[in-house]
């Protein structure tokens, strides 16, 4: 299946951006990442910085599919803790700002390893990779769901195998 092209309405959304993000302001363009297998997701460039949006894919999609709302409640309750995570900034539900919900959170620079094998680095930056992947898997998993608003999802202790 081909890739299918996204736009968004620039002009509209950054109005909208400037009128509930504090700071925001002068959105230029909306760039797609190329990759990623999920929900669209844009760099937004705009005159205060550099953003990232997350939206739904268009089309019908299942009622639980797609939840960017999930993805907001879970990167702003994680925001408190120790897994590395961007300042969410803002969630739209208004499908009619852009034509689907969506949130913005900070860009963050970085680098995106496509292959888990990373090939082409030496063993020495793929120690420093994996020790970091695993802080961040040790972090997470030491997460409390009920100290950071998550428990109504996640309990913070699942039952017994085979209890209900």
């Amino acid at each position: 299946m081909r890739d299918q092209v996204i736009q968004l309405p620039v002009e509209q959304l950054g109005r909208y951006l400037e009128a509930n993000i504090a700071g925001f302001r002068g959105l230029r363009s909306a760039e797609k990442f190329a990759g990623g297998q999920s929900n669209p997701t844009f760099l937004l460039s705009a005159d205060s910085g550099e953003y990232v949006l997350r939206r739904k894919p268009p089309g019908q999609l299942l009622k639980s599919a797609h939840a960017v709302d999930r993805e907001y409640r879970i990167i702003s309750a994680l925001a408190s803790t120790d897994v590395p995570v961007p300042r969410a900034l803002h969630l739209c539900e208004d499908d009619a700002v852009i034509g689907s919900m969506f949130f913005v959170m900070e860009f963050m620079e970085g680098r995106v390893f496509w292959e888990p094998t990373l090939p082409g680095l030496g063993n020495d930056d793929r120690t420093v990779i994996y020790d970091e992947m695993n802080r961040v898997l040790v972090a997470l998993h030491q997460v409390d769901p009920a100290a950071v608003g998550l428990a109504e999802r996640w309990p913070a202790r699942l039952p017994a195998w085979g209890s209900r």
